[in-house]
């Protein structure tokens, strides 16, 4: 889901303004026009939906949670609207060999309760975030810290049904290569050397967290306190399925000080109606429109509206646990699956152009991003091909259909369209009946995810963390991964990640990443979809918005009247 952000680091991301059919005014840039200066004292609202966990920074990777996070607290870096890392609460982060690092933190920064947030600050929250028992989701961004294994270790069983179930078992509580020198230094040992390792630290996985966050996770979770641009208006602001609402913090003082009062994010189930309060200045601005509005937003709100390239991607993820689609037959049957879309049809009459037909797992706006990959002529249509592969599966070993293939989806997203479009191809070209299975709440369908009790396929996507080929293939498709919530694994695909951590050269890396791409496109534990531009629209309070490298709504940058 989310992102992170030293000059030669591995994977910068090379942000270009593609000329997308059906992007918005501007010249395709992100901000608005007219005058810059507004109203600095102005609440803005915000289209959002209910987080899927409390409000804990290593416990929040989903795009709800994950905007309410990263403008409550800051970490060591943060990025520019270009993906550039740039220093927040880092003086300095150096290393002569990429896998000893030597951080220099800031002095003098306080969370708002007061306290002060020190080099060990940091040291006990992420030891806090990588300890098995204390069932962080974003645990796994520690993995390349020395001792991590030791902290992060599980034990799994295999149950009755054959699913594979997991219970923390750390043989330590704290990671060796990590430690506080004294108030200002912490020193990071690596596992191995990674040049880019330092790029990663802009994402939330990596924020400090208070004393009382470690002593009371769930607690803190549900009133958070940070050391953000924002805090919460009050106790309390978190008031579930309906908003949350976030003030100024006026003590903050680093890169993203904010330009307005403070952020309500507005909770809503279907886009249709969102869209109609910002027609109507009932709410100030949303990066999800209705599908059938794809086609109008640019004249619905001239001069208010804004599209751009990011680094989001959207794919059909296949469990693997799914008698259907294993062995043999499974993996023709998933071939089927990916010819049978018509992608280029569905980005052109469904999105309007504001998506392209995906050519690889990551997105063409990522640095080292390579088209023509082996295997990737997968992401071609093909009704022919696809209907041949679905027989050939069937001598193998005959298709259940006795109940149609579900898509789970939230519907909140605009997603019922394209679902319904894919469903059809498959109905068309393979002779099965397809549907979406629809939920109100993205937390949803991660919850049914993550506890592997899909009955068919799903929906899913991934919104660049920090800017590297890396960060759209590790955390979501590597062995025990934080959003590999279908358990997909392959040797062969984490050694060749591994290696590309390893390499010297950003080119060395990128070309180890891509032969990874490869070992997924063989084996197809997701389809790719297609990659975004991501349109936004705001209400006639906001003067100017823009969205950053990973299609994020840079909220503190927000002017309004």
């Amino acid at each position: 889901m989310r992102f992170t952000r030293t000059s030669k680091a591995l994977g910068i991301v090379a942000i270009a303004a593609l000329a997308l059919t059906g992007c918005g005014a501007g010249g395709g840039t992100t901000e608005g026009s007219g005058d810059a200066t507004g109203d600095p004292n102005k609440v803005i609202t915000a289209y959002s939906n209910e987080p899927q966990n409390p409000l804990l920074p290593a416990n929040t990777n989903e795009v709800y949670g994950g905007r309410v996070v990263e403008l409550l607290f800051e970490g060591l870096r943060t990025y520019d609207a270009d993906g550039k890392p740039v220093n927040a609460l880092a003086e300095s982060i150096d290393s002569s060999d990429a896998q000893n690092w030597t951080i220099k933190v800031k002095q003098g920064q306080k969370f708002t309760n007061g306290e002060a947030i020190t080099a060990k600050t940091f040291v006990d929250s992420w030891n806090f975030a990588a300890n098995s028992k204390n069932l962080q989701n974003n645990g796994f961004f520690f993995e390349s810290i020395a001792g991590y294994e030791e902290v992060s270790a599980v034990n799994s069983e295999k149950t009755a049904d054959g699913k594979t179930t997991t219970t923390p078992a750390p043989t330590a509580e704290t990671m060796s290569g990590l430690a506080a020198t004294d108030d200002s230094t912490i020193t990071v040992k690596l596992a191995q050397p990674e040049a880019d390792w330092s790029l990663r630290l802009g994402y939330s996985a990596f924020f400090p967290l208070p004393s009382a966050a470690l002593a009371d996770p769930k607690t803190f979770g549900e009133n958070p306190v940070g050391n953000g641009p924002y805090k919460f208006e009050k106790e309390g602001a978190w008031v579930h399925d309906q908003s949350i609402s976030l003030v100024k913090n006026a003590d903050y003082s680093g890169p993203r000080e904010s330009k307005n009062g403070g952020v309500t994010f507005k909770f809503y189930t279907d886009p249709g109606p969102a869209y109609t309060d910002l027609q109507s200045d009932n709410l100030d601005i949303t990066d999800v429109l209705p599908s059938n509005a794809l086609k109008t937003y640019e004249t619905d709100f001239q001069d208010r509206n804004a599209t751009k390239a990011v680094a989001t991607n959207s794919t059909l993820n296949i469990p693997p646990y799914n008698p259907n689609f294993q062995g043999e037959a499974g993996k023709l049957r998933r071939e089927a699956l990916s010819y049978a879309i018509n992608r280029e049809e569905i980005a052109k009459v469904v999105f309007n152009g504001t998506r392209t037909p995906a050519k690889a797992f990551v997105p063409p706006v990522i640095d080292g991003f390579k088209e023509g990959l082996k295997g990737s002529e997968i992401l071609k249509f093909d009704a022919a091909k696809a209907k041949d592969l679905w027989e050939q599966a069937n001598k193998i070993q005959p298709y259940d259909d006795s109940k149609p293939l579900q898509i789970a989806s939230n519907t909140d997203g605009g997603n019922k369209e394209w679902i319904d479009a894919v469903a059809n191809g498959f109905k068309n070209n393979l002779g099965i009946q397809a549907e979406i299975q629809p939920f109100a709440k993205f937390a949803e369908v991660l919850n049914l995810r993550k506890s592997q009790q899909l009955p068919g396929l799903t929906r899913a996507g991934w919104q660049g963390d920090y800017p590297s080929l890396y960060n759209f293939l590790g955390p979501v498709w590597g062995t025990n991964a934080s959003s590999n919530y279908e358990k997909y694994t392959n040797p062969e695909f984490d050694k060749l990640l591994k290696e590309g951590l390893a390499a010297t050269s950003t080119e060395d890396a990128n070309a180890k990443f891509n032969q990874a791409q490869e070992v997924l496109f063989e084996d197809l534990p997701g389809l790719p979809l297609w990659d975004q531009a991501r349109p936004i629209v705001w209400s006639n309070n906001v003067v100017k918005a823009e969205t950053g490298w990973n299609g994020s709504i840079l909220y503190y940058n927000i002017t309004a009247k």
